[in-house]
């Protein structure tokens, strides 16, 4: 609003000077100066020792006033561009001296006053044009009145200003190491070991530091700031101000200065930026951001194989909320491990172990054309997915439980993909068979339903009846009996529980008999057994085997039983 008229502002300004004394920091004063908003609210002066941040309109400069009282005054100022950068200058006004008649003390009348401005800018002492965190820091400065102006030509952006006159025992920022770069240690597929050196003002000078690193795909950042901005960009604190609405940097309750019933607690350094958030947090894609405490050494995981990532790792003063930047890095994580594949010959069954979690690829080039092409799965414990592509074309995708059997449209020359993926609980382990000559199944076809009844009011002392179903096609069943302790539990009835061992596994004198059976009528596919021979009291694990025309045979779910103590 007051781009066009900077003999205006400094008029406004300085009348509001000389006629109201600016923050300095007397402490005593500055608690007094403080309590009245509009000395701020109306001049942008940056009070002695705080952080702020402001906010600019693209192509819409704004002015800040900095008041140096006394000569050889070691004036620091550092700019902190968010999410664009910035130009911004920095220049000295002289103050006019003071002179009240007769040495009253009395201010001066105002025409008196506005004789002895002087309308256009002093010296320029600095200038800045870029995205980096850039500071004045002279050795010395004469007294006067500093002009900081900020521009942004890019868009409208986020910024923070800090000013002091006693850098020495400030030192909000922590300090890095003579080192600041950050190391990658350690390179795998999904993870990346970084390190750096600690900075001296936790290390040395014992103030509460913490580490704070991010990851993120597309840049290194020059400051938390900026990583804030991007992370938090529809939080409160970083909404844009609305236009038409009076937008002060200085809205005390909105920027942490003291409310009006903390006066009398003691003045520390003001800094206005977000409290520490925990890393679940807003976040926006791709960019993580995680605090490690005071520990320099942090490994990143869950990456992604090859692919590059940025690091940075800024040191954070927990008491000031300020931060420093280490030199950032970047490092690509290493490839996938190329998957073996295993081929698949015509009418053999293949043995597949898959790792908890794991995956494996097969392939079926049928050397022949063909009509159809069937595909048999035997997963021997947990459920397992399998996927088949042609020419990258997905066929089929489900998850497989005991037998299964899928059949599929045949295509000259075609070259099959088969991708296993094993169980969430533990290891997985399957038969498959794929064949384009159907003619004779190789594994027993089974009903839906694989349990083992056991009939409780039919149960002896010496015996036990139990039933199963079968199918329309006729296998040859087995059954196996095993005596078990009264402890014997469900885990480890599970653990015994693999569909693909046969009753070639089993010893000699466990087998009870085998039969063959089948019925057209499903309703009617039901045999029954009675086992006979055990001993009272006694705890029996009991298996069904279905043997198939090709030897392989799928065991049944197992059936704990318990003959009668007394009879």
């Amino acid at each position: 609003r007051m781009k066009g008229f900077p003999g205006l502002l400094l008029l406004v300004f300085t009348v509001g000077v000389w006629t109201q004394k600016l923050p300095t920091r007397d402490e005593e004063l500055f608690q007094m100066q403080i309590r009245d908003k509009s000395l701020f609210h109306d001049s942008s002066v940056i009070p002695d020792g705080a952080e702020i941040n402001g906010y600019l309109f693209r192509d819409t400069p704004k002015r800040y006033y900095i008041v140096v009282e006394e000569d050889n005054t070691p004036l620091s100022v550092t700019v902190t561009p968010c999410d664009a950068p910035l130009e911004w200058k920095l220049s000295l006004q002289e103050l006019p001296e003071e002179s009240s008649g007769e040495g009253s003390g009395e201010p001066e009348p105002l025409e008196q006053q506005k004789q002895q401005v002087i309308s256009k800018e002093g010296p320029e002492l600095f200038s800045y044009k870029g995205n980096d965190v850039e500071s004045y820091m002279p050795s010395s400065s004469p007294s006067g009145l500093y002009q900081l102006e900020l521009i942004s030509t890019e868009k409208d952006t986020h910024f923070k200003v800090y000013a002091t006159t006693t850098p020495e025992s400030d030192q909000p920022y922590p300090e890095l190491p003579y080192d600041p770069r950050v190391d990658v240690t350690s390179l795998g597929r999904t993870t990346v070991t970084l390190a750096w050196k600690p900075s001296p003002t936790g290390s040395l000078m014992k103030q509460p530091i913490q580490y704070c690193v991010v990851i993120n795909k597309e840049h290194n950042f020059k400051s938390l700031c900026a990583v804030e901005a991007k992370m938090n960009a529809d939080d409160a604190f970083m909404m844009a101000p609305k236009p038409g609405l009076d937008f002060s940097p200085f809205d005390f309750s909105h920027f942490g200065f003291p409310s009006e019933n903390d006066f009398g607690k003691e003045r520390t350094l003001m800094s206005k930026s977000t409290k520490s958030r925990p890393y679940a947090g807003k976040q926006k894609v791709d960019l993580q951001k995680v605090c490690t405490g005071n520990k320099n050494v942090f490994t990143v995981s869950d990456l992604k194989p090859d692919l590059q990532y940025y690091f940075d790792i800024f040191a954070v003063n927990t008491y000031t909320n300020m931060s420093t930047a280490y030199v950032g890095t970047f490092a690509k994580t290493k490839e996938e491990a190329k998957q073996k594949t295993l081929e698949l010959k015509d009418g053999k069954v293949m043995d597949v172990f898959i790792k908890r979690k794991g995956s494996k690829f097969l392939t079926f080039a049928p050397v022949s054309s063909h009509q159809k092409v069937m595909f048999y799965v035997h997963s021997c414990l947990d459920a397992i997915q399998i996927q088949i592509r042609r020419d990258g074309k997905v066929l089929l995708s489900q998850n497989v439980e005991g037998v299964r059997q899928f059949q599929l449209r045949g295509k000259p020359k075609a070259k099959y993909l088969i991708r296993l993926r094993g169980s969430r609980k533990g290891a997985s382990m399957l038969k498959i068979l794929a064949t384009t000559r159907p003619n004779k199944q190789p594994f027993p076809s089974l009903p839906e339903d694989t349990r083992i009844k056991a009939f409780d009011k039919l149960r002896t002392c010496t015996s036990a009846t139990v039933a199963w179903l079968g199918t329309q096609e006729r296998n040859k069943f087995c059954i196996y009996k095993k005596e078990v302790d009264e402890n014997y539990n469900e885990e480890q009835r599970k653990r015994e529980q693999n569909q693909c061992m046969g009753p070639d596994t089993r010893k000699k004198f466990e087998k009870v008999l085998c039969k063959y059976f089948h019925s057209q009528n499903l309703q009617k596919a039901v045999t029954t057994e009675t086992i006979k021979g055990l001993e009272p009291g006694r705890s029996y694990l009991l298996d069904v085997y279905v043997v198939g025309h090709g030897g392989h045979s799928v065991k049944y779910q197992s059936k704990l039983v318990k003959t009668r103590k007394f009879c």
